[in-house]
C-alpha cells in the first residue's frame, strides 16, 4: 500500500509540476513543453478526453509555428491530430462541431504530406460529420486544388442534397466555385 501511495504522490506531483491542468485546459497558459506535451495529452485523456479540449490543446500546438515550413512541426502535429482522432470515438462525437474540425484539419495537414492519404480522412471526416458545411467546402477545396474540378463540383452539390449547415456557407462556396476562384470560401466568408 506504501508503495502504491507513494506511485500516485509521485504522479500528482509530475502532473502539477509539469502544467496547472486547468489552465492547460482552459487554453490560457502555453506549455514550457514544446516538442512532447506528453503530459497534456495524457491529462485529456484520462480526465475529460471531449473534442473541445483536444482541439484547443491542438490549435495550440499550432501556433508554434508554420506547419507547411517546419517538418518537424507538422509530423509532430500529425502526430497529435492523429492520437486524438483515434482517442475520439466517432459514433459518440459525430454531432460535435470540434470533432468535425478536427478531422478537417488533420486532413488538412495530411496534405500537406500525402494528397492520398489526406483524401481519406476528408472522406472519413464527410462521412462522420455530414452535417457541417464546413467539412464538405473543405474536401471540395482539396479536390479544386489537386485539379479535380469535377469532383470539386460534385462534393459542392451533394452538401447541399445533405443539408449540411449553414447552407449559406455552401451557396457562397458553389457561386465562388461557378466564378472560378480558386479559393471556395474568402477568410471572412470563413
Amino acid at each position: 500500500i506504501a508503495s502504491i501511495m507513494n506511485r500516485v504522490r509521485d504522479l500528482k506531483n509530475k502532473y502539477r509540476n509539469e502544467d496547472n491542468i486547468t489552465d492547460e485546459l482552459n487554453c490560457t497558459k502555453i506549455s514550457a513543453d514544446t516538442t512532447d506535451n506528453s503530459g497534456t495529452v495524457n491529462q485529456i485523456m484520462m480526465t475529460t478526453n471531449n473534442p473541445e479540449d483536444w482541439l484547443c490543446f491542438l490549435l495550440r500546438l499550432e501556433k508554434k509555428g508554420i506547419p507547411q515550413m517546419d517538418v518537424s512541426l507538422l509530423n509532430r502535429l500529425i502526430g497529435r491530430y492523429s492520437q486524438a482522432v483515434t482517442a475520439l470515438p466517432a459514433e459518440k462525437h459525430s454531432q460535435d462541431e470540434s470533432y468535425a474540425r478536427i478531422l478537417v484539419r488533420f486532413a488538412e495537414l495530411k496534405a500537406l504530406q500525402d494528397p492520398e492519404e489526406a483524401r481519406d480522412q476528408f472522406h472519413l471526416a464527410r462521412l462522420n460529420c455530414k452535417k457541417f458545411a464546413f467539412v464538405h467546402v473543405a474536401f471540395a477545396q482539396f479536390e479544386l486544388s489537386q485539379g479535380n474540378v469535377k469532383k470539386c463540383k460534385q462534393l459542392l452539390q451533394k452538401a447541399m442534397e445533405c443539408s449540411a449547415v449553414p447552407l449559406e456557407m455552401l451557396e457562397i462556396a458553389l457561386q465562388n466555385f461557378h466564378s472560378q476562384k480558386k479559393q471556395l470560401l474568402s477568410d471572412e466568408e470563413k
